[in-house]
């Protein structure tokens, strides 16, 4: 039996790297006689590009930027396809990762660091820029990555605007003269694993700003900036960025670099199968183990483990989705595309201890599936 192990990164808790490791590990413990392919994948999330850059062999380069508060910081992004593409993780300059959760401002976190990235890949000459927008501490509709690049904000009296996203609420109009035509030649594809618009009630604000450390108020003040951004960009450009399929992804960057930027948003897992060459892997399993934190009928929305089940299901092979959490009564849709949907979860635990154990319950979990599928074989 060849099994495909193909999971997602477990959120705060363990990478799609680790939680793959964890699965082998387990099956190679049981008594099922096997052998294993090991394919972690990412759907958009933070951990998307280097995975990417993983499978293609590419080369990171170290750059100094800004974080999401403007603090100087040593972080990277690379290079792939004999340098002519660009590979950038969000996260790496404008992440959460990098700001102590008392910290959190998401009206004054900014993407501009991310934007120096961008620049970064352009001096090395890149035709294009893949992009993976997870993990941000931001909530700006991309307009830091935008002042980067050149673009100025201007209120009613000509003046730049400071203190971004807050002050959006004063933006009068949009210089575009000191923009990097750079950008403009350059292919922009951005990774999205989330299919919010930037505005409303499933909008950029007030679904991810909360997770991001804004206060009831924060998330209207941040409705009402992102609002303006739109009014003034659909005046000035005719482009509406609230009507943008996955706009709200980011806090709203991928909205803003696909009015100003020409940036293609795409469905995040399908993008990274098919730029890793999952369907070749995929040829020679029996069964594939794929997995996240969390696997309910939003799964079906196109997150990770969704799209590797679809191709699978499309070739007939069985798929086993273990997760965290997983619903208590069976789901219908669900079923469609796991066979088997496990919780790795073996007692009552709180997050925080569930989250200290998952390695071992993964680990635990997979020898449990490996057992029971060599008793199938032998019986």
């Amino acid at each position: 039996m060849h099994i495909l192990i193909a999971p997602n990164a477990f959120k705060n808790s363990l990478n799609a790297t680790e939680v793959a490791e964890a699965i082998g590990a387990g099956l190679q413990q049981s008594k099922l006689t096997c052998s294993l392919d090991y394919f972690p994948i990412a759907d958009g999330g933070d951990g998307t590009a280097g995975l990417i850059v993983e499978k293609h062999r590419g080369a990171n380069i170290a750059i100094g930027a800004h974080d999401a508060l403007g603090r100087n910081i040593e972080t990277r992004f690379a290079l792939i396809d004999n340098g002519n593409t660009g590979v950038i993780e969000l996260a790496d300059a404008s992440g959460i990762r990098w700001i102590p959760p008392h910290e959190l401002d998401p009206l004054h976190t900014t993407t501009y660091g991310t934007g120096e990235l961008i620049k970064g890949a352009l001096d090395k000459g890149v035709s294009k820029i893949i992009m993976g927008i997870g993990g941000s501490a931001t909530v700006d509709g991309g307009t830091g990555i935008l002042r980067s690049l050149g673009v100025r904000f201007l209120n009613n009296e000509m003046e730049a605007l400071e203190g971004l996203p807050a002050s959006l609420v004063n933006l009068a109009s949009i210089d575009l003269s000191g923009l990097d035509k750079r950008i403009l030649n350059c292919e922009v594809i951005i990774l999205c694993d989330v299919e919010n618009k930037l505005l409303g009630e499933t909008g950029a604000a007030k679904v991810f700003a909360p997770q991001k450390g804004a206060s009831p108020k924060a998330v209207q003040e941040l409705e009402n900036a992102l609002t303006k951004f739109r009014d003034v960009t659909l005046s000035e450009t005719g482009l509406d960025m609230s009507s943008v399929r996955h706009g709200g992804a980011a806090g709203g960057v991928a909205a803003g670099l696909s009015v100003f930027c020409n940036a293609k948003l795409v469905n995040g897992i399908n993008y990274f199968l098919n730029i890793t060459g999952f369907d070749e892997a995929l040829k020679k399993a029996d069964v594939v183990i794929t997995g996240e934190g969390s696997i309910d009928v939003q799964t079906l929305h196109g997150k990770g483990p969704y799209g590797v089940a679809v191709r699978a299901k499309e070739k007939n092979i069985p798929v086993i989705g273990l997760a965290g959490k997983v619903p208590i009564t069976a789901d219908l849709e669900l079923g469609k595309y796991f066979d088997v949907l496990l919780s790795i979860s073996n007692e009552p635990f709180d997050i925080a201890a569930a989250m200290h154990l998952t390695k071992d319950n993964l680990r635990r979990t997979a020898k449990s599936i490996g057992d029971l599928l060599a008793l199938k074989i032998t019986v």
